[in-house]
């Protein structure tokens, strides 16, 4: 949706209500809902809001420690400035359109802590080498056949999936889901978020549906908007979605495989191809796989950022635990697929719990750095990886924090002072999980110890 068409629906009553929002730091959407009235006479202006909101956790606390927000410096404003090219209409909500926000301080200056920002930081450093990301992601969820309400009520026990048997494929599953999966999907295009299908996958219960490639901010920006869409449109159908990263251990993670290729701004040519090389890949694209590769550790608390992240990575799951790359192996974190101007990779580390616009900067300044050093490609991977005596990923979140505090290539990356903000909100969430008792605890020792 244009500005003007913007303009038109207001003045013909079709669009009363405009979302003006921003992702935290978990990835979820932060936001005002202005009268559309208001939002057109007054130009799109920016939208204050407190600077805490890229300072707090999944709980919303107040975190103390934060540079950029604190006590000490007064939780000041900070601006939402709306991005009007990624203004659409919401098809799922009566008379509502949304646009997604930059967000700045109050004198226009962008917050380089801001997730959106921190992945154009990386957009702009691959502008400079003449260059653009196309990236996809497969966001994987589970379906319940009761509301958030019902859930939380039940202590998130006995919950009731969608299915009750593995599904992974199975088409009557599916149809059995298509009232509410068929609504986000058709939904999602109605949004200007183009959907390439959807699957049951393995876990009961357990869905999976793809958008389609596309420039890499346009697509954490529909990732973002999808995410949120999916939640909303379950609780309009009295049902639930989960994006946790590992709901049970009889259960399989779900996941955020991304995809990527890159292409010349200037005649769209595939950077990544070169068809008189070995398995057509271009030296680029050994460079820049390389670089991913051996930056992975230190990226991977963008990939698992929460305690629970670090559940999915157990062998034989489909989600990886060492650090290699091959050709088509799923057991592989990284995996080269495709032919001709497809040519890409996939990176099997995130799970579903990521924000989109982090896990694509951290996969983007991992291969940049490859890019940069002209890093060698080791050999590809091949057999079980899950085996094999390849470098493991980081197995705690306090172990991936560790790789990205001591990593002068994201120091650089993203700003020393980023980092300080990031690794700050990781130790928070360990600390605090830490405090917590658990029910395995309780289970394991209440009339054993």
């Amino acid at each position: 949706m244009t500005p003007d068409q913007l303009q038109q629906a207001v003045r013909d009553g079709q669009i009363d209500t405009v979302v003006v929002c921003m992702t935290d730091l978990q990835g979820r959407l932060i936001g005002k809902r202005l009268t559309a009235r208001f939002f057109v006479d007054t130009g799109f202006a920016p939208q204050m809001f407190c600077d805490y909101l890229l300072a707090t956790d999944m709980e919303m606390t107040l975190v103390d420690g934060f540079e950029a927000s604190s006590w000490s410096r007064g939780y000041g404003d900070l601006a939402l400035v709306p991005d009007m090219n990624t203004l659409r209409a919401v098809p799922w909500l009566p008379g509502t359109a949304i646009v997604l926000a930059d967000v700045t301080d109050q004198h226009g200056k962008p917050l380089a802590h801001s997730p959106r920002q921190i992945l154009k930081h990386q957009l702009d450093r691959l502008a400079a080498l003449g260059v653009e990301a196309d990236m996809a992601a497969e966001y994987e969820f589970y379906l319940f056949n009761m509301s958030f309400e019902e859930a939380r009520a039940v202590g998130y026990r006995a919950l009731k999936p969608a299915s009750w048997y593995p599904q992974d494929g199975h088409v009557f599953q599916s149809s059995k889901d298509e009232p509410v999966i068929r609504r986000i999907r058709n939904l999602m295009d109605q949004a200007d978020i183009p959907i390439e299908g959807s699957k049951a996958e393995w876990s009961a219960g357990q869905q999976e549906i793809n958008l389609q490639y596309c420039e890499a901010l346009e697509m954490a920006d529909r990732l973002a908007l999808y995410k949120n869409g999916c939640k909303e449109i379950a609780q309009q159908n009295n049902q639930a979605v989960s994006f946790m990263a590992k709901l049970d251990d009889s259960l399989a993670g779900s996941s955020f495989h991304i995809h990527l290729s890159l292409r010349d701004r200037v005649n769209g040519r595939a950077v990544f191809l070169d068809e008189q090389r070995p398995l057509a890949m271009s030296r680029a694209f050994e460079h820049f796989l390389a670089g991913a590769l051996e930056h992975a550790p230190a990226a991977t608390y963008f990939w698992a950022p929460y305690i629970n992240s670090y559940r999915r990575f157990r062998a034989g799951t489909f989600a990886p635990t060492r650090i290699a790359w091959s050709v088509d192996n799923r057991t592989t974190s990284f995996r080269v697929l495709g032919s001709g101007r497809s040519l890409r990779f996939e990176c099997r580390v995130p799970g579903a719990d990521v924000n989109p616009y982090l896990a694509f900067a951290a996969l983007l300044a991992a291969g940049l750095a490859g890019l940069e050093a002209q890093l060698s490609l080791p050999p590809a991977f091949n057999g079980d990886c899950y085996q094999s005596g390849v470098p493991s990923i980081p197995v705690s979140l306090p172990a991936a924090l560790a790789q990205l505090e001591s990593s002068t290539v994201f120091g650089t990356a993203f700003g020393v002072d980023v980092i300080r903000h990031y690794l700050h909100c990781g130790r928070w969430e360990w600390a605090q999980s830490e405090a917590g008792v658990t029910d395995w605890e309780r289970i394991r020792y209440f009339e054993r110890v």
